[in-house]
């Protein structure tokens, strides 16, 4: 199937698509700043340039596309069109988020995933688990018998 645009649109259009503060990745940001919690943004001193850091928990947080970075549910379906581009380079994508995921595992960080189709609940349970490691539970105690 040919292209629906002439190259120059195209070329315009892919030059369009965003890498950093995508609309996902603004509303995490913004509900995780609503929380109280402050971070680090796009660490280019870490592999992968996570999208948020959070030094003191040394948590790194990807916030990605489900299409871009190969998720399997419904949005991530493979175009039907220039399959001999869309294959590798999604491939690519993958290979390289495990990578940069690998190396901060070894440098003594939590690698973490919020996925678009599950912006809501991802970025929720998130916040939990940032709450609760800010504030851990103290020991039970047991009343004098």
């Amino acid at each position: 199937m040919a292209d629906r645009v002439d190259p120059q649109t195209r070329s315009r259009v892919m030059a369009s698509v965003r890498s950093t503060n995508t609309s996902p990745e603004m509303a995490v940001r913004r509900a995780i700043h609503a929380a109280g919690f402050r971070y680090r943004l796009h660490a280019k001193d870490l592999p992968g340039k996570p999208d948020l850091v959070f030094p003191r928990f040394r948590i790194a947080l990807f916030v990605h596309g489900c299409f871009w970075h190969w998720h399997g549910c419904t949005h991530s379906r493979m175009p039907a069109t220039r399959q001999e581009y869309w294959i590798p380079k999604i491939a690519r994508n993958t290979e390289r988020d495990r990578e940069a995921q690998a190396k901060l595992t070894a440098l003594g960080w939590e690698c973490r995933v919020v996925w678009e189709c599950d912006l809501p609940a991802g970025t929720a349970t998130f916040i939990a688990d940032l709450q609760a490691r800010r504030h851990p539970s103290a020991p039970e105690s047991h009343p004098p018998q």
